[in-house]
């Protein structure tokens, strides 16, 4: 058996690794060839929204055009708490689905509400019940969030009322990925960033919400998925993550909202 020296030996170990599998070209950090469409890097005015990692879109967490077997007329949005999707439904029988997150006030939806206000990358400021309830949570944040990346909003908010009466629900944006598909301990009905920018400018103001009881979740989406999730802790943030350490900061108001803290 010959041996290569070591210079030989050497020049073809340097071989090997330059025919080697090169680096996957990554973009915020999910490789190029694992984005999903739809997901993808998106712009939006000024800010810029970084892939979705596909491991948050498996199965029925990301949003399609599906047949839609509800009773609920074209032009409505169909809030489903229990199976953690929200349809808009279309024209022909199809609806547009969406995965949603559905903290304990959008639990407590059960009325029919329409969109009477909608906001682009809206801020945030925690309600008086808010930081009763939970200072330790909501304290820091009482001066409220700009509006931008770091707003628990995200990049869209639709404001639901009823008979002309803030019902302090919200269908919102948030950076809080890992909480699609699951429940939260605060917070209204949470869509991805990339979600609500499609459902937004497909909904004008006077669209119809309902929402559905757990005995329709299971008929139309059947046991398993009417029962999909689980409940999260609270997303605690480092108040010097939003704010710096700048105390001079200044923050857009939606004193209204109750959303969880998940920037």
């Amino acid at each position: 058996m010959h041996r290569l020296s070591t210079p030989f030996a050497a020049l073809a170990l340097g071989f090997l690794a330059a025919c080697g599998s090169p680096e996957p070209e990554l973009i915020g950090d999910v490789p190029v060839d694992e984005i999903i469409e739809g997901y993808g890097l998106l712009e939006d005015g000024e800010y810029t929204l970084p892939p979705i990692p596909a491991e948050y879109l498996q199965g029925v967490n990301q949003r399609a055009v599906v047949e839609y077997n509800g009773p609920e007329a074209a032009g409505t949005i169909v809030v489903d708490p229990h199976a953690k999707l929200l349809y808009f439904v279309e024209e022909d029988g199809m609806a547009r689905r969406y995965p949603i997150a559905v903290g304990q006030q959008g639990l407590r939806m059960s009325q029919p509400s329409t969109i009477q206000m909608k906001r682009e990358w809206p801020g945030w400021t925690p309600t008086a019940n808010m930081l009763r309830r939970e200072p330790a949570v909501y304290g820091p944040f009482a001066r409220g969030i700009e509006g931008g990346l770091a707003s628990p909003l995200g990049s869209r908010a639709l404001y639901l009322f009823q008979n002309g009466r803030d019902t302090h629900f919200r269908i919102h944006g948030t950076n809080d990925l890992p909480s699609i598909g699951n429940s939260g301990s605060a917070g209204c009905i949470r869509m991805f960033n990339h979600d609500i920018i499609d459902l937004y400018d497909r909904v004008p103001n006077g669209t119809r919400v309902v929402v559905r009881t757990k005995a329709q979740s299971v008929e139309l989406e059947g046991e398993e998925l009417a029962n999909r999730g689980v409940v999260l802790e609270p997303n605690i943030v480092d108040p010097e993550l939003i704010y710096g350490t700048d105390d001079d900061d200044s923050a857009q108001e939606d004193t209204n909202t109750d959303a969880e803290v998940d920037a």
